[in-house]
């Protein structure tokens, strides 16, 4: 399974800490001893290179300029303390601000300390307390630096120039320091999103691939279990003939192998339906109502007494519910034939107003039901009433009065502009499936006359007459 790319939402600076972390220096006092311990080094630089470009009406001192640089050292080391003491960090940045004005009134020194600082209360705290915390420092710093500057004897545009640096360093570092707080809020919300994201796709995969295999055990079963309960009938009625008819015999064993042969095309075609494969040998698609009437002679090619009504007008169907309609219809006459052996079965397709009803009824068996029921058995009503439920249907399902079996199955069917035609078309359709169904059967009650009869109830043969089947 693929996983969502979020690497680009990484918080600015999170490549920085990995490389921090892989060189061994971890935990913000460390990081912060190595930043103050940069800043140092560069604004020391810087100073020196300044101090020797300063014209000689304004040259400083060696004396004075050995205190500039020890106060901008002081000044940038205070940086140490910014994550884990920030109220003292900006009081010693301020207080060593104010010490530079006094060495230097006539000059504007001021090292990366200060920048630092007001980006770290903007980023640390709220914006509303962040922007109080850095006016107050710059106000603290401009009224302190005012003074120092007239003790010092300094003019009104050398105070100008103090109180005006020292508000716009604090307040505009500080502004910078809450759009970088927000911006890594949001992008820790838009990577909080985006792994939500692909959790709910995870969770929508995963119930897809649920529905899916219950889609696939729903056909398996279906398939197997129709054709399948078919061919252990058959088997055993070969069983019996071998001895006393050798030729009905074999007729019945060349239909288990087109059986067989069959049901193996069946499952290809569930396995090609779910991978969504294009059946190269044109192999039909899953059937609905219309295929009824070839199923129901392919029940009495097996023995079964099947009967199948349809009344009323036909209404379009969603493919999903013609589908599950026609499998609940097999799945009952598989039960019918495996639970009540020579029961008659009445197999009824009504169209009724806004719903298309199943139902199929059998009375009590006529012959002892052999074997028992396997533990693993009874899976076949829970697959009806997961079909039924799967098409907004209902299922219905017990004994009846006689001490049969009835099953009840009632799909919606949407409204549709066109419904007059489409229901006309279908209802042509299911009645020219049942001519020819109905054709198919006789064929093959002439074409199996010689077999045997007395093995199966009402006189049927004990194989069909071609082993020729519509695909399920």
């Amino acid at each position: 399974m693929t996983t969502m790319a979020t690497t680009h939402l990484t918080a600015p600076g999170a490549r920085w800490d990995a490389f921090l972390d892989r060189c061994g220096v971890r935990g913000p006092v460390a990081r912060d001893a190595l930043l103050a311990a940069t800043c140092t080094v560069v604004a020391v630089l810087l100073s020196l290179a300044s101090v020797g470009l300063l014209p000689d009406e304004l040259a400083v001192s060696p004396a004075r300029r050995l205190a500039l640089l020890l106060l901008i050292a002081v000044q940038s080391a205070a940086l140490v303390l910014r994550r884990v003491r920030l109220a003292a960090c900006v009081a010693l940045v301020v207080a060593t601000q104010v010490a530079l004005v006094a060495v230097a009134p006539d000059l504007s020194v001021r090292s990366f300390a200060p920048f630092v600082a007001a980006a770290t209360v903007g980023t640390l705290l709220p914006a509303a307390r962040a922007l109080r915390l850095a006016a107050g420092a710059g106000v603290a710093e401009a009224a302190l630096a005012t003074v120092a500057v007239l003790v010092r004897g300094g003019t009104a545009l050398d105070v100008a120039t103090h109180v005006s640096t020292s508000l716009a360093v604090w307040l505009v570092s500080a502004l910078v320091g809450v759009y970088v707080a927000t911006r890594r809020a949001h992008l820790v919300l838009l990577r909080e999103r985006a792994e939500q994201a692909e959790r709910d796709r995870d969770t929508r995969v995963h119930a897809a691939v649920a529905a899916e295999r219950a889609r696939l055990a729903r056909e398996l079963h279906d398939v197997a279990a129709h054709h399948l309960s078919g061919m252990v009938v058959q088997a055993a009625a070969v069983e019996r003939l071998v001895d006393r008819d050798p030729d009905a015999a074999r007729e019945g064993a060349r239909w288990l192998r087109d059986q067989g042969r069959a049901t193996l095309d069946n499952l290809r075609q569930v396995v090609g339906l779910l991978r969504g494969d294009d059946a190269p040998d044109g192999t039909a698609p899953l059937p609905g109502l219309a295929a009824l009437p070839d199923l129901v002679a392919q029940a009495r090619d097996l023995g079964d007494d099947v009967e199948l009504v349809v009344a009323g007008d036909a209404a379009p169907l969603a493919p999903l519910g013609d589908v599950s309609l026609y499998r609940i219809a097999q799945q009952a006459v598989t039960n019918a034939r495996q639970h009540a052996p020579g029961a008659r079965v009445r197999v009824r397709v009504e169209h009724v107003p806004g719903a298309v009803v199943v139902d199929v009824t059998n009375g009590p068996a006529t012959r002892t039901v052999r074997g028992t029921r396997s533990e693993h058995g009874g899976a076949g009503l829970a697959v009806m009433r997961e079909r039924a439920a799967l098409v907004g249907g209902t299922l219905d399902a017990g004994p009846t009065p006689d001490g049969g079996w009835r099953v009840h199955a009632r799909v919606p069917v949407e409204a549709d502009a066109h419904g007059d035609d489409a229901r006309e078309t279908d209802a042509r359709g299911v009645a020219s499936a049942g001519d020819g169904a109905r054709e198919h059967d006789t064929h093959a009650q002439d074409a199996s006359a010689p077999r045997a009869h007395e093995d199966l109830p009402g006189g049927r043969p004990a194989a069909p007459h071609d082993g020729t089947e519509v695909t399920a």
